[in-house]
């Protein structure tokens, strides 16, 4: 696969198209199975409470995975990612619920690079609040 976005049309200031992903405590389950990362504070409420957090937290790499489909969705190739670096700066609470947590994510090139590559940076929010800092993804084009 190659990126479907030419780097020929691409500015500075272009903006991908926002997304919202949710996030259950099904969704926690599954990722933990498929991750192999069983730590309780992703899924038992008690535990999380009781080493200090407000309820169950979503993993960072899920967040962090999550955060990135906004660039992989836009270019079409998840290839097309050459690097890819954040900073969690707060963690996504997940109630028992029916809800759940959504976080959402935004992203525009801040800068265009060598080799047709540009810099993309994310904003990652949950319940108006940002869960990853200096979210940046550097993205090769057609």
């Amino acid at each position: 696969m190659t990126a479907k976005i030419a780097y020929a049309d691409v500015e500075v200031g272009t903006e991908l198209p926002a997304q919202r992903f949710p996030v259950t405590r099904a969704t926690l389950v599954r990722y933990a199975g498929a991750s192999g990362d069983f730590n309780p504070i992703h899924w038992n409420e008690r535990f999380a409470r009781e080493v200090g957090l407000p309820d169950v937290i979503a993993h960072g790499m899920f967040t962090m995975a999550e955060a990135v489909r906004v660039v992989t969705d836009w270019t079409g190739d998840p290839a097309a990612v050459v690097e890819y670096g954040v900073r969690f700066t707060k963690p996504v609470v997940v109630p028992n619920d029916d809800k759940g947590a959504v976080i959402e994510v935004s992203g525009k090139v801040a800068a265009k690079l060598d080799d047709h590559t540009v810099r993309v940076d994310l904003i990652a929010l949950c319940d108006g609040q940002k869960v990853l800092g200096m979210s940046r993804a550097v993205v090769r084009l057609a």
